[in-house]
């Protein structure tokens, strides 16, 4: 009894935040969408909204699995800025994050922050129907329905809705400690989200529809992917994750197809990239490689040539998991010529030579490639793998700290400027590298404490000194900013 109370709960609370309840059908013309998620603004501004979202992030870099992969991180980021630009009343940055995680799911929080499953790329068969997704939390953002949810459960129960915010966001990135958390904030609460986030869910369908389409992709793919979701359902003997907490009624999946149909037919080019990251997540992080990635790799190979090229990527990856190296660049160099731009294939070429200790070949095909790209982070980060892999710790070094410094929130630049500086005995660069790890998963006291250290370990008065000091204050002064938000 205890246990089916929070999970029905959970399901209140969370069902804003990706696909929940039926929308009521309107017709896909612009001007007769209202917008009515734009207000909140007497209980968080926008900055507030953007603090609790970083705070949260912190929360959740500590506790779950997100992938920190530069291709696969990139690929999610330009499809989800793709939509964004095609999105009405953007009020924050937008930044999108993967979980390692065999559910369907996906959620959005304050400050334009979207967190996707990566089970979406096994479900979604096309980019539109993961866009979909993708443009439905973006629209809980733009329409503030977290912060409008908010105000309203204030208004009702203020001491409840504090406990169940925080609890709520934890239990996304960790379901034991969230549901622990979530047990002593279940009184008073229920029957107000429920009669509040149905709008919410009508309004995020209906924008999100309306912003895929705007943005080049197919509007079937909301109800394709609907039908997806139904169907694991009706041929599975457990209920899946998504649908404890987003229900599916046949009335929502009919309303989407009908509302989707009115919009003019769309023939949306195969999306190559969108082919390479759902090989590349499926093969790297899928806990359900083995006869499934064998199936979809054959099937790419008896299919279109970009699936073929998919297929031959793929297999690629599995062979260098296998550590089969010369097998994997017998595969690859064909394919690297006749696509010497496609950072596919350079990232993977990268991996080979490394792990064939043939450095000079992978850092002066990384350095040509930032010639025409200029600044890239994929290309970046491999090239200071690879001066660290050839033991070029100080050129590691001179191209992190440019690095760090552009990409902040980056934990790839911070671990390897942590292992370069350490390999060269630069005991405070690396403990001030840490500090920054630390303090991007919302350890504050030990960001500080490493910080202080390095500030010890410097000459007195010197600029490492000033520089590492004044981190510890910005630092203690955004931990006394996020308290007013745990």
């Amino acid at each position: 009894m205890k246990n089916l109370a929070q999970k029905s709960l959970i399901a209140v609370l969370t069902s804003l935040l990706l696909l929940g309840n039926p929308p009521v059908f309107a017709a896909p013309t612009e001007d007769l969408l209202p917008d009515i998620g734009t207000t909140a603004g007497a209980t968080l501004s926008i900055n507030q909204e953007m603090a609790m979202g970083d705070l949260y992030l912190r929360s959740i870099r500590a506790q779950a699995p997100l992938i920190y992969d530069p291709l696969l991180t990139q690929y999610i980021n330009q499809l989800g800025q793709k939509l964004v630009n095609h999105a009405d009343s953007v009020k924050t940055p937008f930044h999108f994050y993967l979980i390692n995680n065999p559910s369907i799911n996906a959620y959005a929080f304050f400050g334009g922050n979207v967190v996707l499953h990566s089970a979406l790329f096994r479900y979604s068969h096309n980019e539109s129907e993961l866009a979909s997704v993708m443009a439905h939390e973006i629209s809980h953002v733009t329409q503030r329905h977290l912060a409008r949810l908010m105000e309203d459960q204030q208004r009702k129960s203020p001491l409840a809705w504090a406990g169940a915010l925080g609890s709520i966001l934890l239990m996304m990135a960790s379901p034991q400690a969230g549901m622990a958390a979530l047990s002593g904030t279940i009184a008073g609460v229920k029957q107000g989200f429920i009669s509040f986030t149905q709008s919410n869910e009508q309004e995020a369908d209906r924008i999100g529809m309306q912003t895929l389409s705007r943005a080049g992709f197919d509007p079937q793919g909301m109800p394709n992917f609907m039908q997806i979701m139904a169907d694991q359902y009706r041929y599975s003997s457990k209920l899946p994750e998504i649908l404890y907490t987003h229900p599916l009624p046949d009335s929502r999946l009919a309303d989407a197809r009908n509302r989707a149909n009115q919009y003019p037919a769309k023939a949306t080019p195969e999306s190559q990239d969108f082919l390479f990251a759902r090989v590349r997540i499926l093969t790297m992080f899928s806990n359900e490689q083995g006869l499934y990635i064998n199936q979809l790799l054959d099937k790419y190979s008896q299919g279109t040539a970009k699936e073929q090229l998919a297929a031959a990527y793929g297999h690629t990856i599995l062979l260098l998991q296998d550590k089969k190296y010369a097998e994997a660049r017998k595969i690859l160099s064909p394919l690297f010529e006749k696509h010497p731009d496609n950072l596919w294939f350079i990232d993977a070429m990268t991996d080979i030579d490394i792990e064939q200790k043939q450095y000079t070949n992978a850092i002066s095909r990384l350095q040509n490639a930032l010639n025409k790209f200029k600044n890239n982070p994929i290309l970046q980060i491999n090239l200071a793998n690879a001066y660290i892999q050839s033991k070029q710790y100080p050129q590691a070094s001179q191209l992190l700290f440019r690095y760090t410094f552009n990409h902040p929130e980056d934990l790839n630049g911070w671990t390897l400027l942590t292992e370069a500086a350490g390999k060269q005995g630069k005991r405070h660069e690396e403990w001030a590298a840490y500090a920054e790890i630390v303090a991007l998963q919302g350890e504050f006291d030990m960001a500080i404490d490493y910080l202080s250290k390095a500030s010890k370990l410097v000459k007195l008065g010197s600029y490492d000194q000033r520089r590492y000091d004044a981190r510890i204050d910005q630092l203690r002064q955004l931990q006394q900013n996020y308290s007013q938000y745990k």
